[in-house]
Formats: C-alpha cells, structure tokens, sequence
C-alpha cells in the first residue's frame, strides 16, 4: 500500500472515530501552576535592566526574524511588513503593505528569511486573504532591496482560512526547506482530511515545490491532525522539530514531530492512545504560541524550550530533559513570538492589541532580554 493510499485510508478512519466519540482525554494539570503577571511595564518604570523595549506603538507584532546583517523582520497582523535597522532603530515606512483580510484572529501572520537572505534577500510570509468566493491563507516569496519588497510570487494559496485557527507560523529548518502550519480553519475534521491543507503541517523547498522526500509521495503534507500549531522550533543538538499547539479547551501541546504522523485532532487531545502523544501538555490553558531553543547559555537556558504564552502572559522556559517547566518573564501581558538574537539575547513580541486584552500605552511592544 503506497503512502499517499495510506494517509487518506487513517484519514477516513479517524473521521469515523470522531464522529462516535464525544469526550476529549483530560490529563492532569500542568507540573507547575501558571504564576499571576504582575502589574505591566507600561512606559518602562521599574523594568529590569534586563529587558530594553526596543519598539512600541505597534499593530499585533506576529513574528520575527533576524538577518545575517543584524537587521530584524517582522509582522503585524494588520498587513505590515516593518524593519529594525542594524542600529536597533525601528524605520518608520514599511517594508512592504499586503493586503489582508482581518477577521479575529487572521491576518498577516507568518515571517520567514531564506538561509540565504543576506545574498538573495527572499523573505516569506503567510497572511489571510479574500477573493470574493472564500477567505483562504496562501504564502508569498517575496524579495527585499534597500528596505522595499521589489517583487513576489505566490508559492502556496488556497488554504483554508477563518477567524480563529489559521495557524500561520512559518520556518527554515535545518534541511533548508519551508515548514508551515496550518490550523483547521474551525472545521475540525480537515485536520484528517487527506485532501485538505488545513490541520497540518507543510514542508515545501524554497520555490514551492514539493521535496522528493516528503513521507507521502507527491504530498506538500509533512504531519496531519492539528488544530492550530502557532510555534516551530527545532532542538540545537539533536535537529528534532517541536511545535507548540492550542488546544480546544485547555489540552494545549508541545509536539515532537515525526514525518507521515497524525497528531490525532479531532479525535483525540493530550493523553492520545492511538495517535501521536504528546511530549507537554497544558492544563489549564496557556494559549501558546511562538516558540524557540536556546543554543547559547548565555541567559543560562542552553537547550530549553522558550516558549511565549498568550493566555498565560507569560515566557515560559520547559526543559525537556529534566521535565521542568518555569516562568522566566511576567509583567508585559500577552506574548506571541520569541526569537534568539546571535549574541544569545532574546527579542520578545507582545499582543495586547489582539482583541483579547486591554492594551496600555507604549503598546504593542518588541522587548530585547539580555540578563536572566
């Protein structure tokens, strides 16, 4: 039975599963119990010396990403593509505008650079758009000169997109090829759907093509059965992609993804028996989302998950190897993508203006963490 066979046969099996079952497990709570944020930052007064904001006044910052010449790319989800100059100046003029739709949780969302920005200068990003029939995620390649996006090709379109559940995080893994996720735009059985990009992951080259080692053959599908995976990270040492997943209701993961899996959404959450478990699970809910390894020790956490929450306002640092998990930054309210800078310091992005806080002057924000 070749793959692609294969995939769509568990697929129609674990559609009929979750049509008859009609509870979710419910594992235990979290081995560390979510801390209470303190009072936030506001216009810097009693920030740790630590932590330096190094933009604020911004639209939902989605992603980032740093370049090879120290400048750092990122998203707001109302359709800006802006840019920190090498000197940490925040430039006033956009990369680029794209033309989103926004409807709750969608948007311009996604960020990539190419391993190779420094000399072809591709970027990537994912976002949410409208063509008069339907609402859909589609993935651009786009290429950069002097702070300008000069030109663009659609690598990826038609996925299926809605208010809440667009998935929407983007990565270079260490092969070199573009992993995206997707979520299951609220219509939970796409995510077994074998003929569905929604509730997967996607692994693509950087043209958009599909790689001929792909687990199913002629299949952009890398793993299926997720409801919404918001961060992608892979371990410094060993290469092992995780993801990061919002739950429906609590039951928020942290994945270990292996090629051809299912991760068993719908059909099952957290204490999975037939699908793929998970390695963290989250009860009560953190909402978690962007999501990165420390490769150096220079903040002490070499090898951890950081991890940013948006429910649970909070980075949250799990050590896989010890099992412990710990809040290591409270104060500035919802957080939505973490990345390391070269030099080992952490830049943050914050998301009060999402719809789902009351934001305070100076935001949103990007923080540069640079003490524990």
């Amino acid at each position: 039975m070749d793959k692609e066979r294969k995939l769509s046969l568990v697929a129609v099996a674990a559609v009929a599963i979750a049509a008859v079952v009609t509870y979710f497990y419910t594992p235990p709570g979290t081995s560390i119990p979510i801390p209470e944020p303190d009072s936030r930052g506001g216009d810097g007064a009693g920030i740790s010396s630590g932590i330096k904001i190094v933009a604020d006044n911004l639209e939902v910052p989605w992603a980032i990403d740093i370049a090879q010449d120290g400048r750092m790319f990122f998203t707001e989800r109302v359709g800006r593509i802006r840019v920190i100059d090498s000197s940490g100046t925040l430039l006033a003029d956009p990369v680029a505008y794209i033309n989103v739709e926004q409807r709750g949780e969608s948007g311009l969302l996604g960020l990539a650079l190419h391993p190779d920005f420094i000399n072809n200068h591709l970027l990537y990003v994912y976002h949410t758009y409208s063509n008069g029939t339907g609402v859909y995620n589609k993935v651009l390649m786009l290429t950069e000169k002097d702070n300008k996006i000069v030109d663009s090709k659609v690598i990826i379109d038609g996925i299926p997109a809605a208010d809440r559940n667009d998935g929407g995080r983007i990565k270079f893994g260490p092969d070199g090829k573009l992993y995206i996720s997707t979520g299951d735009a609220r219509q939970p059985e796409l995510a077994q759907n074998a003929k569905s990009l929604a509730g997967k992951i996607l692994r693509v080259n950087p043209d958009g093509s599909i790689p001929e080692d792909n687990p199913f053959p002629g299949s952009l599908v890398y793993s299926y059965g997720h409801r919404n995976i918001q961060g992608m990270a892979w371990h410094p040492v060993t290469g092992e992609l995780y993801v990061s997943e919002h739950g429906e209701s609590g039951n928020d993961e942290i994945n270990l993804i292996r090629p051809g899996q299912n991760y068993g959404w719908p059909v099952e959450e957290c204490d999975a028996t037939q699908f793929e478990k998970p390695v963290v699970c989250f009860n009560p809910a953190i909402a978690p989302a962007g999501m990165t390894f420390a490769s150096s020790d220079r903040l002490g956490y070499e090898n951890d998950i950081l991890l940013t929450a948006l429910k649970a306002k909070q980075l949250r640092l799990v050590d896989l190897e010890s099992g412990t998990e710990s809040n290591i930054l409270a104060s500035f309210g919802r957080l939505r993508d973490v990345t390391e800078a070269p030099d080992g310091t952490l830049y943050v992005l914050t998301s009060n203006r999402d719809g789902r806080a009351i934001a305070e002057p100076g935001d949103d924000k990007i923080l540069r963490v640079s003490s524990p």
